[in-house]
């Protein structure tokens, strides 16, 4: 990311909140969403106010995708999720986006914890867990299908996480560690 300063990123982050907010009632995230998100940020790394080079964009768009695929493949997330981090990774480019890739899966493992403990199932995440790990270590064994089986047989919690949520605050917090890190990403 070549931008020091975090208002080039203003955009990205008022589509995310758009995102988190749609996703959050209706957990989902349209395509029209995702796909503006991944238009814009090409776009915007061709103009001389760029967050990124076009080169970096469009490597942001494939580490996202890179990122996302397994788990997707496996039923741990939506189409919409993987379309969401190869938007952003258009945006910053690949280093940043892992950074956020990161932040979310901590931000959303807070927050999975967080519910499972507000419903008393937080048990039953943890065997769930031990399970769907098990699975996956044995995946040669069980085949793809199994493990996707189990995955979606294994929920402990009412509702899936609302993953654009997770990504707007790691966003959130990698555009401003600059100047949180004394210029990290500059």
């Amino acid at each position: 990311m070549t931008a020091a300063n975090p208002l080039y990123l203003l955009p990205v982050l008022l589509l995310l909140a758009v995102a988190a907010v749609i996703d959050f009632r209706q957990r989902r995230i349209p395509n029209w969403l995702t796909g503006a998100l991944a238009l814009t940020g090409l776009i915007q790394s061709l103009t001389p106010l760029h967050s990124c080079t076009i080169t970096a964009s469009l490597l942001g768009l494939l580490a996202g995708f890179a990122l996302m695929f397994g788990q997707f493949a496996v039923g741990g997330l939506g189409g919409g999720d993987v379309k969401l981090l190869m938007g952003v990774g258009t945006w910053v480019g690949p280093l940043p986006l892992l950074l956020i890739f990161a932040a979310t899966s901590v931000i959303g493992l807070m927050i999975v914890l967080t519910q499972a403990a507000w419903q008393g199932r937080l048990r039953l995440l943890f065997r769930n867990s031990a399970l769907v790990a098990v699975n996956l270590a044995h995946l040669k064994q069980v085949g793809l299908e199994h493990m996707t089986a189990t995955g979606q047989s294994c929920r402990s919690i009412s509702r899936p996480l609302p993953y654009a949520v997770p990504v707007l605050i790691a966003t959130v917090l990698v555009a401003l560690s600059p100047w949180l890190c004394g210029g990290f990403l500059k």
